[in-house]
């Protein structure tokens, strides 16, 4: 039995966003399409393989309407251009026509052409290749900590805790069966997030990629390539290792020491950061349970994601963050006693 929210099902923004209007919207800014239109896995936005005659094919990113403002987009864009210019291997949109826009638009939609990038995954049980992505999130981040994002969210409780909390119960997404025992999971762990941060006191937030899993890198020859940027935010720098680290206990102490031995070698790294690592996890569990909410009339999420919003995800989920909670808990205590 399916879970009844109450959502605008109205709200389908690509449901205009069809092949002609895809490659009229590539013509509009001079190219010539050979018809080539391949679409690649992304659901937060909509991203095409397009062909191109005489030339190799592009990537067109077609940005989901009303989720990020113009500026907040240009942010993004400007900062993998700030990034490529220190040689970063950052997949950076072109910059086109005379003014040497990165931003588009076309009969209502935003978007923007990026270059094609070949590669493989990045291989996390691969220790070499973790000493190498210290080395570029290092490097990444002595440019973040340049100057602050002035249109991307910050990473802090409010933003990535209690607002998509909010959101999952206003509009009844949890079963009401569980909805009094997911309350108070939640609530605690809410509360000893914000203790997390309190211990730990004033940490520098500075740019970042935000979401830097194996999933957003290509690797080739030539070593790493991060392909999206499309949730970069302020934050604080360990958001952008603790998603690499996979594994028992053991292992995640292996790859954390590769990861920092070549973090170092180009930016400084507060080893107390560590203590937000069970914090952001938690975290991005209960952003995840409203970022696929707040998609779910988009028609795309419930085909890609059928096991949501049932009763078992709901019952699951419970567990998970009671199993979070008591972890939270382990970790604060722990921290108490830090030298």
């Amino acid at each position: 039995m399916k879970c009844m929210p109450t959502l605008n099902t109205t709200n389908t923004p690509y449901s205009t966003l069809g092949p002609h209007l895809i490659l009229d919207a590539i013509e509009s800014l001079g190219f010539q399409c050979s018809g080539s239109l391949l679409a690649l896995n992304s659901y937060e936005n909509r991203v095409y393989q397009v062909g191109i005659e005489g030339a190799d094919p592009v990537i067109a990113k077609f940005y989901r309407p009303q989720r990020w403002t113009s500026e907040a987009i240009l942010e993004e864009h400007q900062f993998a251009l700030e990034l490529q210019e220190h040689e970063l291997p950052v997949i950076a949109p072109l910059r086109l026509g005379s003014s040497l826009s990165t931003l588009h638009e076309f009969k209502g939609f935003r978007f923007a052409l990026f270059p094609r990038q070949g590669g493989r995954p990045l291989e996390l049980d691969n220790l070499e290749q973790l000493e190498w992505m210290g080395r570029f999130i290092g490097r990444l981040h002595a440019i973040g900590a340049c100057k602050p994002f002035l249109h991307r969210p910050r990473l802090d409780v409010q933003v990535y805790g209690y607002k998509p909390y909010q959101f999952l119960l206003e509009n009844n997404f949890i079963p009401a069966e569980l909805r009094q025992n997911y309350c108070l999971t939640v609530e605690v762990i809410l509360q000893k997030i914000e203790q997390s941060f309190q211990q730990l006191g004033e940490v520098p937030f500075l740019r970042l990629h935000g979401d830097c899993h194996a999933g957003n890198v290509l690797w080739n020859q030539t070593g790493p390539h991060i392909v999206d940027l499309d949730d970069c935010l302020m934050g604080p720098a360990v958001q952008d290792i603790w998603m690499l680290l996979s594994g028992n206990e053991q292992d995640v102490k292996k790859q954390l020491k590769h990861i920092l031995d070549g973090y170092l070698e180009f930016y400084d790294f507060n080893n107390r950061e560590l203590h937000l690592v069970e914090a952001l996890r938690s975290l991005r569990m209960i952003h995840y349970s409203a970022w696929l909410a707040r998609r779910w009339d988009d028609p795309t999420f419930p085909l890609n994601f059928p096991w949501f919003n049932t009763p078992r995800y709901w019952q699951e989920q419970l567990q998970h963050l009671r199993e979070e909670a008591a972890l939270l808990e382990e970790v604060n205590e722990r921290f108490e006693g830090w030298d």
